[in-house]
């Protein structure tokens, strides 16, 4: 293992990461929708599950639920929540790249927008 970490090396690493997360994330879905298709995709017979007012730990709890079940709809929301996550991923690889490098300015910067999106999915409301 090299000693000196440089950018050439952050760069790559970053780029395959930002490449696995859009991969695992489009194969998901795609296995999600053949799943989905080969179910029979109907519509819900109880629209008050579809209820905006229902609280987030019941959409959550729903959500682990029919993933666990290995319904179709619920691994298709899996890739998309892969996907969203695939960003943060980037932030978190590049401040430990950056450390790495001993770069603190960089440090910095990446704790500060890993902050805010965090301060952002914890305190974001559903409307």
């Amino acid at each position: 293992m090299r000693k000196n970490f440089t950018d050439a090396d952050l760069n790559r690493s970053v780029g395959n990461l930002l490449r696995l997360g859009v991969i695992l994330s489009v194969t998901t879905s795609l296995i999600g929708f053949v799943k989905l298709f080969t179910e029979g995709f109907k519509m819900p017979k109880k629209y008050k599950l579809l209820d905006m007012g229902t609280s987030s730990e019941k959409v959550w709890g729903h959500f682990w639920d029919s993933l666990c079940k290995g319904e179709g709809m619920a691994i298709i929301q899996l890739g998309i929540l892969l996907l969203i996550f695939t960003p943060l991923m980037r932030i978190i690889f590049a401040l430990i790249g950056y450390l790495k490098e001993k770069d603190y300015v960089y440090v910095v910067i990446s704790s500060i927008v890993l902050a805010i999106m965090a301060v952002s999915f914890f305190t974001g409301y559903a409307h």
